[in-house]
């Protein structure tokens, strides 16, 4: 077997305790946690080492349930209010045991992952705004992995980069071996225990068409390019049971300038309740100020994949622009708004229409409450209800919109000790999983920001300590 120049030397016919499938933050946990309860262990990444670490790479922070306020976490979070939010998101589509397991592991993964390298953003220090619900990674998503990865190879776990791994054989539940291609060449790994944490399938655009259509030609996919979801398909056609909706995604609205891959958080586009958004012909479709949350993004996500050739446009102009974190591109601007058109390739009149009747539709505030933020409409559809700021302060300006795909809702099933599940209810012998590939246990819908990285790390450490437990008892 040849391995990355990156990775650790090995012995490619050693029979590990556990063998990890990913090496996103689920995986790097698993391995670490793993290594630490005793147990010798491989790590298999199918990107190269340079792009290791999935989606997380692009991670800002993860969710904490905390009682008491700390360096991090300003006053506190309880685990009822945690479940309430939860609940709330995803309709109930929740896992109740799973996920109030991982609520009250959440308490205690920072003092763990702090001992492992990771470093947070103290809250007081104004580098952003202060969180009660999340700690904020120092450096992001890919400081964090580097000091993980560098943690697990101090520990001595083997690391196989560009490892694509084609099957895991099932037999009575129980993972035999693994077969996996790396550098063209096909081998073997058997191993005592596996912890399965490959991800999700949104990088699968053939598999994402079965639910979104030749629109997913059309969508950015917000991470890595990695995420096939080939170990998910092969684990459920082997009677692993399923959870999730497989016609659901979460996708956010971005900049349609983004890459087709691997764009990230930075690409997120955060103007919609500031601006109005317009499709393909120039025309309004949907109340930009219906939310100003954290769920707008998700909504813009999933309305935009709705528009002919999944297309829209926020249009603002010069006041606005100080509402809104900007994009990492530019906006497209012009001193006029059938200027502005022409650039998109819009109808001139149709926009400019657009933006009149508008602007004649605004009403500023309501009695008691005259701010921007009680601006609103009347007499027009559809009405804008909060945000209704009138576009006419030139320079004009636009970001163009695509629907950017986050994750999948298609998962493995698994019980609270991270043990997959069969069909028929019983556990697997020797498999775990962690991370996207089991998520959809705790967000079946919806999402809370920096749930997903809690969701890696808390039951990546929890599959580690388990699998070591079976393979070293």
């Amino acid at each position: 077997m040849i391995f990355s120049a990156e990775a650790t030397a090995c012995d490619p016919f050693k029979a590990y305790d556990v063998l990890v499938v990913g090496g996103g933050i689920a995986g790097i946990c698993a391995a670490i946690a793993a290594r630490q309860a005793g147990a010798s262990v491989l790590l298999l990444e199918q990107a190269p080492g340079n792009l290791r670490g999935g989606n997380s790479r692009h991670a800002r922070n993860l969710r904490v349930m905390h009682d008491t306020p700390s360096e991090f976490l300003y006053e506190s979070y309880p685990g009822d209010e945690y479940w309430g939010d939860l609940l709330r998101v995803t309709g109930g589509n929740t896992d109740q045991t799973v996920a109030r397991a991982m609520i009250v592991e959440s308490a205690r993964m920072m003092a763990w992952m702090t001992q492992c390298g990771g470093r947070f953003e103290k809250w007081h220090s104004r580098a952003r705004r202060p969180s009660r619900k999340t700690a904020f990674l120092l450096g992001g998503g890919k400081a964090l992995l580097n000091a993980f990865y560098r943690t697990a190879e101090r520990l001595g776990v083997d690391i196989l980069y560009e490892a694509d791994v084609i099957s895991l054989k099932l037999n009575n539940g129980f993972a035999r071996e693994a077969g996996i291609v790396t550098r063209r060449l096909s081998t073997a790994i058997r191993a005592k225990a596996v912890v399965v944490a490959s991800g999700s399938y949104q990088a699968n655009i053939d598999w994402l068409k079965q639910s979104l259509g030749d629109a997913a030609d059309r969508c950015s996919i917000r991470g890595t390019p990695y995420a096939k979801g080939q170990v998910l398909r092969n684990l459920l056609d082997q009677g692993v049971a399923p959870v999730g909706n497989e016609a659901e995604c979460h996708m956010v609205a971005v900049d349609a300038r983004a890459p087709k891959f691997d764009g990230g958080i930075v690409t997120r586009v955060d103007c919609t309740p500031f601006s109005i958004v317009v499709d393909r012909t120039g025309r309004r479709f949907h109340d930009e100020g219906a939310d100003i949350g954290p769920t707008r993004y998700a909504a813009w996500g999933r309305l935009i994949a709705q528009c002919p050739n999944q297309i829209a446009y926020a249009i603002f102009d010069s006041k606005a622009g100080g509402f809104f974190r900007p994009s990492i591109y530019q906006p497209i601007h012009a001193p006029t708004i059938v200027e502005l058109a022409e650039k998109l390739a819009l109808d001139p009149p149709t926009l400019a229409a657009a933006v009149h009747a508008f602007n004649d539709a605004v009403q500023a505030g309501i009695p008691g409450e005259t701010g921007p933020g009680h601006w609103h409409t009347r007499d027009i559809a559809p009405p804008k209800t909060r945000w209704a700021l009138p576009i006419d302060t030139p320079p004009f300006k636009s970001y163009p919109l695509r629907p950017g795909v986050t994750f999948t809702y298609l998962g493995v099933k698994i019980d609270e000790n991270a043990r997959v599940l069969m069909t028929d209810g019983s556990p697997s012998g020797n498999v775990f999983a962690a991370g996207s590939i089991m998520a959809a246990n705790v967000v079946g819908q919806g999402y809370l920001a920096g749930i997903g990285m809690t969701i890696g790390t808390v039951f990546g450490r929890i599959a580690g300590q388990a699998a070591a437990r079976y393979a070293c008892r």
